[in-house]
């Protein structure tokens, strides 16, 4: 897939897809505009046509992962997960996968 940021993320805990986080995604840099707000769905993908490269420009962006909405109440600490990187090249695509537990998070590009 050339183009376009995709999101996938898993709850590490429980072995499961984090179907229905809300991840947003907004370019900082050189203007600031949301370019995608969603929940994941029951693969923990999120469908939206920025994952096709819709409203990707080249700039700085950051990924809010809502994790503190996603366990809620009774086992929220971590509250929003940013992630900020930079795109230089549109055609190539960026793959954002976050493992997560209620305690702590990795976010790297995957392939």
């Amino acid at each position: 897939m050339a183009g376009g940021i995709s999101i996938h993320a898993v709850d590490v805990a429980s072995g499961r897809p984090a179907q229905g986080l809300r991840v947003e995604i907004w370019r900082i840099d050189p203007d600031s505009a949301r370019i995608a707000d969603g929940r994941l769905g029951a693969n923990g993908a999120l469908d939206h046509p920025v994952a096709q490269g819709a409203g990707v420009t080249a700039g700085e962006y950051e990924v809010l992962f809502h994790l503190g909405e996603f366990f809620g109440e009774r086992d929220g600490f971590l509250t929003v997960t940013p992630f900020r990187f930079r795109i230089k090249n549109v055609d190539e695509h960026f793959h954002l996968p976050l493992k997560f537990t209620r305690w702590g998070y990795s976010l790297f590009r995957g392939a």
